[in-house]
């Protein structure tokens, strides 16, 4: 991210996270009696580039089945890119998770942590709370071990829980409590960004707002930096400084929050944010129902890949790729007629 913003009273500058040109493939195969052959790929995600600063929430939003959680999995090298880079504070990931050292490896481990989307799977069932929190600090050991009992509780304090939890299973806890020691988890080894994959999809309304609460009270507290995998639009407006919109593996559209909230530019955008219920009894929005199916990314669509939907669609966008270009104040668009709806 070039230069700085402010969100409230946040000013951010330093880039922390860089994504550039990120590509994720998988092989698909047909199974044959003597040997698989390779009949295609999925194009999970398809030339993503976008930054994080230190101390932002950049959220990643679109549709189920878009590349959202695969492009967390790649950018940790959790997957491993078909091609790509990815720096974080300046050292280059892949490089460093292929011919780094070992303590290279495990800083970088320390430094960028994931809150998976399910907490009911997420956390080992055989294991107590207080095993579950401390397992980071038995792979790791970068502090004493009598600092260890320490660390635990005060992460536990920190997602506002109670010490007494330490010594119970998960299945004992709800799921706003899973998704909390989920956090907790997360945040043990101090981590500089987290990236929290649908963290609050599986949650009731209330429980979503407590835990949506702590994640931004934690960030103004320790100065995180959060990836924030949604596509609950109500939360991303409440959490994230920028939007980034995902369809069929590319990004089509980044911006600061408010202003692609109130002006989108990206028609798939504006067919996303028109299905956002408005707490207004008096007030009618008009949805943009979209036509047809996704399409499927074995086999996407020339070009553009959102023509075969898109309602504004002409020759050019069957043709050629529209180009990621700059509406003004860093806001990202890549669509041949961005400037009939600005």
């Amino acid at each position: 991210m070039e230069g700085a913003f402010v969100k409230g009273c946040l000013t951010l500058a330093e880039t922390l996270l860089e994504v550039k040109d990120l590509v994720k493939y998988f092989d698909v195969f047909q199974k044959g009696i003597v040997r698989r052959k390779r009949v295609g790929e999925v194009h999970a995600v398809d030339h993503v580039s976008f930054s994080v600063a230190k101390g932002e929430t950049l959220a990643l939003v679109g549709e189920s089945g878009c590349g959202k959680t695969t492009t967390a999995k790649v950018i940790l090298n959790l997957e491993p890119p078909t091609s790509g880079e990815v720096f974080f504070e300046g050292m280059d990931v892949y490089k460093t998770f292929s011919n780094g050292r070992a303590d290279d490896k495990l800083k970088l481990r320390r430094s960028m942590q994931l809150v998976f989307q399910n907490p009911y799977s997420s956390l080992d069932p055989r294991m107590t709370v207080y095993d579950i929190l401390e397992e980071p600090f038995r792979i790791h050991r970068h502090i004493p071990r009598e600092q260890w009992k320490d660390k635990v509780y005060e992460a536990l304090d920190l997602v506002t829980m109670e010490p007494y939890h330490a010594e119970r299973y998960p299945h004992e806890f709800s799921g706003g409590q899973r998704q909390r020691i989920a956090i907790a988890r997360a945040l043990v080894l101090d981590p500089k960004l987290i990236i929290a994959d649908e963290p609050v999809s599986s949650l009731d309304v209330s429980i979503r707002a407590q835990i949506l609460n702590l994640m931004m009270d934690l960030q103004k507290r320790k100065g995180l930096s959060y990836v924030y995998i949604s596509h609950d639009l109500s939360s991303v407006r409440q959490i994230s400084h920028r939007v980034a919109v995902m369809y069929l593996g590319e990004i089509v559209e980044l911006g600061y929050t408010d202003e692609l909230y109130e002006k989108p530019l990206h028609p798939y955008t504006q067919a996303l944010l028109s299905a956002v219920p408005i707490p207004d009894p008096t007030t009618k929005s008009k949805r943009i129902i979209l036509p047809g199916e996704v399409p499927s990314p074995i086999n996407p669509p020339p070009a553009c890949r959102f023509h075969p939907r898109c309602p504004y669609a002409q020759e050019i966008c069957r043709t050629v790729k529209p180009q990621f270009e700059d509406a003004g104040n860093g806001h990202m668009v890549a669509c041949h007629f961005w400037k009939k709806f600005a």
